[in-house]
């Protein structure tokens, strides 16, 4: 009993205060700014006055990244779970169980088809919010799953790095991805097919050290943490102070690390931009074999006279397209 009970009647209630949502409201970490979180999702996740770039969801950057969000999920293979009956202070298993809860992934790759600008491609996603979006099993089979997708339809593969490194409860069964994924990028390399990674916060450890540094094309996000050992262990073993914004992605484009630096907003058309380039042989070039059977399916055509086919063959223009070299493969593995 206190005087609040002695002052109301009984029988009349409270007005009951509305709680207000904890995630309406958004705080950036360089500036301390707060932003709206409607505002920052239709500014995707990119703080409108500082331009820092903020984690997107894999499921929104590929909405974002495709035309009009349109784009066909690819699904990735199965693999055997918790091998090593990993457990620290929770089974590893519980920890997919939440991640898988979280995220509604199978684990931390996402895979869409679909058409960038015009321009049909593969591309792959790691989702940070998974387990940091750690190289495990499952993930080194979907990029692998990914990848032959790309090889198999003829079309360019992008992925989005963001990765803590390698699942630490998987073993050197995670480890193992790195070598598995490398191997599956020499068969882009192979189909001469273009293979754009987009480094992103943060991309560290062994994906660092595998298939993010292995691409055509190196684009990096503004801000972006790139690294195979982070800034605080390298500081600890050297006993030195780092310069400033070292394993960033303008620190790293100075020092040729990555090719460019793009906005989140310009990635899209870059991206095509860059995918039309790499591809225009192919895509401009007649098919050979679909000629030879057209050419064989007309036994009445008419033939060239070996005066003409000497004349033709004779004129500057033609001659220059006669003796120039075949372009070399995009290899940049050297």
């Amino acid at each position: 009993m206190n005087w609040i009970t002695n002052v109301v009647r009984p029988g009349m209630g409270f007005f009951n205060k509305r709680e207000t949502p904890e995630n309406l409201w958004v705080k950036d970490p360089e500036s301390g700014e707060l932003v709206f979180h409607r505002d920052l999702e239709q500014n995707q996740f990119v703080v409108p006055n500082s331009g820092y770039h903020m984690k997107i969801e894999g499921r929104k950057r590929l909405n974002h990244f495709f035309d009009n969000a349109d784009w066909k999920q690819i699904d990735t293979p199965d693999v055997a779970v918790d091998p090593l009956k990993f457990r620290d202070s929770k089974r590893y298993t519980d920890r997919l169980k939440e991640a898988k809860t979280k995220t509604g992934l199978k684990d931390a790759i996402l895979i869409g088809h679909g058409k960038v600008n015009g321009i049909e491609l593969v591309a792959a996603v790691q989702e940070s919010e998974f387990m940091l979006g750690s190289l495990g099993m499952a993930a080194g089979e979907a990029i692998i799953t990914a990848i032959m997708t790309a090889v198999k339809k003829k079309l360019p593969f992008v992925i989005f790095t963001a990765s803590g490194g390698a699942r630490m409860q998987e073993g050197i069964m995670s480890l193992m991805q790195m070598p598995r994924t490398t191997v599956a990028v020499q068969a882009l390399r192979a189909a001469q097919l273009p293979y754009i990674v987009v480094l992103t916060n943060p991309t560290t450890g062994g994906v660092t050290a595998s298939y993010a540094m292995l691409g055509d094309v190196h684009i990096a996000e503004p801000g972006a943490l790139i690294c195979f050992a982070g800034p605080r262990v390298i500081e600890q073993t050297i006993r030195e102070k780092l310069p400033e914004g070292f394993q960033r992605s303008e620190y790293l484009k100075e020092h040729g690390m990555v090719d460019m630096v793009v906005h989140r907003h310009e990635l899209p058309a870059t991206i095509a931009r860059i995918c039309a380039i790499l591809t225009h042989k192919s895509r401009t070039a007649p098919d050979k074999s679909a000629a030879a059977k057209v050419q064989g399916d007309q036994p009445d055509a008419p033939k060239m006279s070996a005066e003409k086919d000497k004349a033709d063959t004779a004129s500057p223009s033609n001659a220059a397209r006669t003796e120039a070299p075949p372009a070399p493969p995009i290899d940049h593995a050297s």
